[in-house]
């Protein structure tokens, strides 16, 4: 029986040495880390820097596929942070900050805007807002892309796995997410997460890639004098007849689908008739099956636009061999659908960091570039990086630093989350 108490307390005792060797050796809480109070500090505190170094950023313009001067910028910046940096091919700013494992952290925000070459990017102030287009989306997420960078530095830290900071191309329109593309590419061997700095906004959290298609149609004819040639088939009107069949059409609220002709051009004055019309269309859906319906009929909409003009040219006469249309269908882009696991680790990791701050994130579906990495089985999330904003893609855009510092540390905690501290 001595014998048996004996061993008894013997593996008591090593039993509750094992559970605080454990507890010793176990990775510390991020909130009880000294470190990473010095980078929420340091966030913190350099709001004001981080705005003007904002405004910097805004006034380089960076069209689509124009963004060299504003990378080239960016490349100044995160060498002066202490990354290794490099422009790759694409033309993404590439910051590593090392860690101690082969395994990839992603960090991205991305380099262009939506507003063409000439567009005047100068910030002005009006109280407490900054006035110019790109001044949020993606200023915001540039500005906050540099300061994390710079707070881990300042705080020390050390990784598991290695973070690239980058400025990436291509997200806006046209760009069709080609700089996302380029980098998931080159990394996927060993990237495990990417978080896409957007914007502004830190009550919502995109977790989900809304699936998406850039369409461009023109339609080309003999051309003519609106009197003397009247009733030679008109480009725009059959475009005309087309758009109004389409946007007739219904489209599903759920699954969530949406259209949207946001470019119409052609002639040359009013009294020609023209020989070229075209438009860009936008289309999206939360279901990949329902985008490609929505793309069926936008093609038969504009055919039956064609054919109609056609018969009305008959009609008076005036349709021949030379009065002919030529259709021209092009897809400009496709942004894939995917979605987060609701257990994926990432996940866990922005909503400790939400808990620790005391934000509350709603989950939404949206196009960032967070859809290739997703579209792939990579986890991927687009935060907002603090502050507010209004007339995004506009040229009344506007921001308002006033409490930038939550999106600030919701990022580097959430990074760090799934980073991993080493001692």
């Amino acid at each position: 029986m001595k014998r048996y108490l004996l061993f008894c307390t013997i593996g008591i005792a090593v039993i509750a040495f094992m559970q605080n060797f454990a507890r010793k050796t176990a990775a510390t809480p991020l909130q009880d880390d000294g470190r990473v109070t010095r980078v929420l500090e340091f966030l913190r505190s350099s709001v004001s820097a981080t705005t003007d170094e904002q405004i910097r950023i805004t006034e380089i313009a960076a069209p689509p596929f124009h963004e060299g001067p504003r990378a080239a910028y960016m490349k100044k910046l995160l060498a002066a942070a202490g990354l290794r940096v490099a422009i790759d091919a694409t033309g993404n700013v590439i910051g590593e900050f090392p860690g101690t494992s082969q395994d990839i952290v992603m960090v991205a925000a991305h380099l262009d805007t939506v507003f063409p070459m000439g567009t005047d990017v100068r910030v002005k102030r009006e109280g407490g807002r900054l006035l110019a287009p790109g001044i949020s989306d993606n200023g915001t997420g540039l500005a906050a892309l540099l300061a994390v960078a710079q707070a881990f530095r300042e705080a020390k830290i050390n990784t598991k796995s290695t973070i690239l900071f980058v400025a990436n191309v291509g997200e806006e329109g046209e760009g069709n997410l080609r700089g996302m593309r380029a980098l998931v590419d080159a990394y996927k061997k060993h990237l495990k997460y990417v978080i896409a700095l957007d914007g502004s906004a830190t009550e919502y959290v995109t977790t989900a890639a809304l699936a998406s298609r850039r369409v461009e149609i023109v339609v080309t004819g003999p051309g003519g004098h609106s009197w003397s040639d009247f009733g030679i088939p008109n480009p725009i009107h059959a475009l005309g007849r087309g758009i109004a069949r389409f946007v007739a059409g219904h489209v599903p609220a759920s699954p969530r689908t949406s259209f949207n002709i946001g470019e119409i051009e052609g002639g040359t004055s009013v009294n020609s008739i023209p020989e070229r019309a075209s438009m860009k269309v936008d289309l999206r859906s939360e279901s990949e099956a329902e985008l490609g319906k929505l793309e069926a009929f936008l093609r038969e909409a504009v055919q039956t636009g064609i054919d109609e003009e056609m018969a009305a040219a008959r009609d008076r006469g005036m349709a021949g061999s030379t009065s002919m249309f030529d259709l021209k269908i092009t897809v400009l882009g496709v942004r894939p659908a995917g979605e987060l696991p609701e257990n994926s680790p990432l996940l866990a990791a922005l909503l400790s960091a939400d808990r620790q701050l005391g934000n509350q994130s709603r989950r939404e579906r949206s196009s960032t570039d967070a859809n290739i990495p997703l579209s792939l089985g990579i986890p991927a999330i687009s935060l907002g990086a603090g502050g507010h904003n209004g007339g995004a893609h506009t040229l009344e855009e506007w921001y308002n630093p006033a409490g930038r510092e939550l999106g600030l540390q919701r990022v580097a905690l959430t990074v760090l989350g799934v980073a991993g501290l080493e001692m």
